[in-house]
């Protein structure tokens, strides 16, 4: 038996191929939808890709199981309790796939969704008794347990979701061996959990000893405690959940249309349309030069949570990349469903050099120079674009706090005669935040270099909320 687990950092997510060597046989499980790599793996080691299972309809990211279906003609397998658009094979719990020495048995395991599933793995050559590991979607992190809370907008509340998800740790997963081997499909910097460990791996053994979540608690106890103090949701997470269950166009199809070269006529005339411009370089580049009414998601960071929160879901999306990362930032886009894409301003920057008129520059201010203004006699305003959290725990005396995702929600809270001096943590959130309000007609705004990390190096005061 061979079990890879393939993860990918920008989205935190793993995925897995199993594959038996005598039948040839192999499954993928929660592909993410960029599909070549299982491809490759799978034509170097002569097998046949038969199946694709999601352990459920995910939130964060696309699946690529229309992919696999579409490119290699695997069967797709979801939990009994799933609804789609798509013919789909059906399983409950104790049923089984069987092929060569492989067994893959089905717990089903709701709770961070309702037709979550968890996948007993036995190698039958080893042990035709025991699993060797499980794979246990977004039930069970390593280090935490799934949210409850994804789906009050389809009417099924954190509560409910939580009363089964209790009963799918303590009756299902945690009867199985110690030694098992816990595969998730999350680990940390997903928002599909609190607290998720960076490891990748773990067992049920070290999870039922060391995991906040699975310690003796009542049912009444862990409801509350799984259901409190969840970080706010990406809006894009509901779009993507409908997504995973319809019939959609594969991202093979997507990038066909995004990585479409545009003239910066073309791109002006889209922009004239309402289209959104996206400039996916990093802060500084940006704040050097860009595009009028351009917003900076740059794709060295969290690009696919802020794209997701920020770009609407209708207007087209024209990339401007550095030459050569079109496809990059093409391919995050569709990750997450963002599917509706123009095409990307051909030769990046250099097409605006004769035109300077385009130009824009953001204004960029030491931790040493904001401290000077804020000493003037007319001080600027500093926004801070930190989450509530972030910004309780320590600030900047006087700022003001509204958190980026909210920002254009509340931009009548932002003066807009007197200068705006915006800060994050480390200056990523606030490249977004500046071009947002220079998008919305702010002219007097500086982006903080380094954000409040700089502030704090410079031995700068700083305040907390008693």
């Amino acid at each position: 038996m061979r079990l890879k687990q393939y993860y990918l950092g920008c989205l935190a997510h793993a995925s897995y191929l199993i594959a038996d060597d005598t039948t040839k046989t192999a499954v993928v499980v929660d592909p993410q939808r960029d599909i070549d790599q299982y491809l490759d793996d799978a034509a170097r080691q002569g097998l046949h890709i038969r199946y694709v299972i999601l352990t459920h309809f995910h939130a964060d990211f696309l699946a690529g199981h229309l992919e696999l279906r579409d490119r290699v003609g695997a069967q797709i397998v979801l939990g009994a309790r799933a609804q789609a658009d798509y013919p789909f094979q059906p399983v409950k719990d104790g049923d089984i796939l069987e092929f060569g020495s492989v067994r893959l048995q089905i717990l089903e395991t709701p709770g961070h969704t309702p037709e979550g599933i968890a996948i007993l793995v036995y190698d039958l050559h080893k042990d035709v008794h025991h699993p060797q590991a499980v794979l246990t979607g977004d039930t069970l992190f390593i280090g935490d347990v799934g949210r409850p809370d994804l789906l009050a907008s389809i009417g099924v509340t954190a509560d409910e979701l939580a009363t089964m998800l209790y009963d799918s740790l303590h009756h299902k997963l945690l009867t199985l061996p110690d030694e098992t081997l816990v595969y998730p499909a999350h680990g940390a910097g997903s928002m599909c959990g609190k607290h998720l460990s960076t490891d990748t791996v773990s067992t049920i053994g070290v999870q039922r000893r060391y995991n906040y979540a699975l310690q003796p608690m009542s049912e009444a106890e862990f409801v509350a405690m799984v259901t409190a103090d969840q970080p706010e949701a990406p809006q894009y997470f509901a779009y993507d959940a409908m997504r995973n269950r319809q019939e959609r166009p594969t991202l093979t199809q997507t990038l066909t249309q995004a990585l479409h070269p545009l003239t910066l006529d073309e791109v002006l005339r889209l922009m004239n349309a309402g289209a959104q411009v996206v400039d996916v370089r990093e802060p500084a580049d940006f704040g050097g030069a860009h595009l009028h009414d351009s917003v900076n998601v740059s794709l060295r960071g969290s690009f696919a949570t802020w794209a997701g929160t920020l770009l609407k879901r209708q207007p087209p999306i024209v990339l401007v990349a550095e030459p050569g990362c079109e496809a990059e930032a093409a391919t995050r886009l569709g990750r997450i469903g963002y599917d509706h894409m123009a095409g990307y301003l051909d030769g990046g920057m250099q097409a605006l050099a004769l035109r300077p008129d385009l130009l824009r520059r953001t204004e960029r201010l030491t931790a040493a120079t904001l401290a000077e203004l804020l000493a003037a006699p007319q001080p600027p305003c500093v926004l801070d674009v930190r989450t509530v959290k972030e910004w309780q725990d320590k600030h900047i005396d006087g700022s003001c706090n509204i958190p980026l995702q909210h920002l254009e929600e509340r931009l009548a809270e932002v003066p807009r005669h007197r200068q705006v001096v915006v800060h994050c943590a480390s200056g990523y959130r606030s490249s977004i935040a500046v071009s947002l309000l220079a998008r919305h007609g702010f002219s007097q705004i500086a982006d903080l270099v380094g954000g409040f990390a700089a502030w704090e190096a410079s031995k700068l005061a700083t305040a907390a909320l008693a």
